[in-house]
């Protein structure tokens, strides 16, 4: 019996899985993490914490699966996109990585925009410029830290890194390449009229691979600090959505997902690179050839409720799950908007901050627990909406992911807001079960991505249904929360700034 990897390295977390041939899980494992934001509106991480979070989960993995190292036939990734990863000739990090939720760049974010213009845009980028992007992020770095920039020889996304560590050798795939901005989405490569437009060199970027073709083996130096075997193979790997796509079944024409992490997206699969006109969604390359995604993300999900949390003292989801079951649909009229670290779909603005409003002498933590579960729901809608006006449709379901798929309470909001019928799966651990599934591949298990989906994931028998009543409840609320945006967005905008600002200036230094 042969045994499959797949590593899941999250914005704040990395999760190991290990299956056999059949998709049994023999263990799950995972390391949390924190990364630094010295700024309002800065993320970074230094790359170091992942390499030590991942060799102590695969060590943990192992252990607990009870599998022999040399029984692992393959290992691949997940990913957390966009991210910019700095090394030097020596293959040495430069600086902490920059992180997709970082909003620093609108400087060169307005550049970039201003030096294309709206038609290159569409046909060279093919996506909305923003902030937290690996390219926008390396002009960041050349203009604030030349002598950083200059040091640069080689640039990789987050999980690539991993991959380097594990092999010695620095690659990448088409999908999380094509969303860093500096890729050629119609025909899968580097771009080099981007990068020569904005005077960065190629070469510095890694060759790319299909997300289910071998890379290499363990090398040995990785060998000695994982307990991992020479003989094991890795494989390339993609972008979380991409690989959250293969773990939750949904590689065929039309599946969609939606995703509560610790950011959130909605995703749609096509076979034909989609435009937005409005450049308000994006489109990035899938997992093979001929394929593609289009997605709406939002930047503040998971964490939104990760944040109230903490403010409140939560640490007992279940009863947090019983308590907000209890309050009515629209949280006795407060409503929130998540956009605590800046906004992507619809706004594209990272420069606007999170806001409740209705809040009143009744409001208790309940309230507010469920207004913030609401407003990611809201906002994901959004992402729904407009995928909709691009002509993807749920057919007949969507399936639901992350963790919030794992409160009942949650889901059925969802469901409800969204009108469309939820499915969720036995694995928790999505991502990481596409991860596992591409190692399949890559190891010669599988024929292929379809054949390992098909022997590997399972769904609960559940399947949640929106309830109509509370639907068209929602229905009000939810355009209440797109009419706020528009009526206070500007507002919320120039208190972000200044509050930056003064952070700054630090005024009692």
């Amino acid at each position: 019996m042969s045994y499959l990897m797949g590593i899941d390295l999250g914005t704040s977390s990395l999760k190991i899985l290990i299956i056999d041939e059949k998709g049994t899980v023999k263990a799950v494992c995972a390391r949390d993490y924190q990364f630094s934001s010295p700024y309002n509106g800065y993320a970074e991480h230094d790359p170091a914490q992942w390499w030590d979070a991942c060799c102590a989960t695969i060590k943990e993995a192992i252990l607990k699966s009870g599998v022999k190292p040399e029984e692992i036939a393959g290992i691949s990734f997940s990913g957390q996109m966009h991210g910019a990863v700095l090394l030097d000739e020596k293959k040495e990090v430069i600086r902490p990585a920059i992180l997709h939720c970082d909003a620093r760049s609108s400087k060169q974010v307005n550049y970039m925009k201003d030096t294309l213009g709206e038609q290159r845009m569409k046909e060279l980028v093919m996506n909305p410029i923003y902030s937290g992007f690996l390219l926008p992020s390396l002009l960041w770095v050349r203009e604030n830290e030349p002598e950083n920039y200059k040091r640069v020889r080689y640039v990789c996304l987050p999980k690539d890194y991993i991959k380097f560590k594990l092999t010695g050798e620095i690659t990448s795939d088409y999908s999380d390449a094509s969303a860093t901005l500096a890729f050629d989405i119609k025909n899968g490569n580097w771009s080099r009229e981007i990068l020569n437009i904005f005077s960065v060199p190629v070469e510095i970027f890694p060759p790319c691979y299909n997300t289910d073709e071998a890379v290499g083996k363990v090398c040995e130096e990785a060998a000695r600090e994982t307990g991992l075997s020479t003989k094991t193979i890795v494989v390339a790997g993609g972008g979380d959505q991409v690989m959250q796509g293969i773990g939750n079944g949904i590689t065929y024409l039309g599946g969609s997902s939606v995703n509560i992490g610790t950011s959130g997206q909605v995703s749609f699969q096509s076979d034909i690179p989609i435009l937005n006109p409005n450049l308000s969604t994006n489109t990035f390359c899938g997992y093979k050839k001929g394929r593609w995604i289009t997605m709406g993300a939002i930047m503040n999900a998971g964490i939104s409720l990760k944040w109230c949390n903490r403010l409140l003292g939560q640490v007992d989801y279940k009863k947090l799950d019983e308590a907000v079951s209890k309050v009515v649909p629209g949280s006795n009229g407060v409503i929130f908007l998540p956009y605590l670290n800046g906004e992507r779909t619809p706004h594209l603005n990272p420069d606007i901050s999170g806001e409740f409003v209705g809040v009143n002498i009744n409001t208790g933590p309940a309230e507010l627990t469920r207004a913030v579960m609401e407003g990611v729901a809201y906002a994901l809608m959004q992402c729904i909406e407009l995928c909709g006006e691009l002509g993807l449709k749920t057919k007949d379901y969507m399936v639901a992911s992350g963790g919030g798929a794992r409160s009942a309470p949650w889901l059925q909001m969802q469901a409800d807001i969204y009108n469309i019928p939820l499915r969720v799966m036995e694995t928790e651990e999505q991502a990481s079960l596409g991860a596992a599934i591409a190692a399949g591949v890559g190891a010669g298990i599988f024929k292929d991505i379809e054949e390992g989906c098909l022997r590997t994931v399972r769904y609960k028998d559940l399947e949640v249904i929106p309830n109509a009543a509370r639907h068209r409840i929602y229905e009000e609320y939810y355009q209440l929360f797109k009419e706020i945006y528009v009526t206070s967005g500007h507002v919320l905008e120039k208190v972000t700034l200044l509050g930056r600002r003064v952070e700054k200036e630090n005024l009692f230094g």
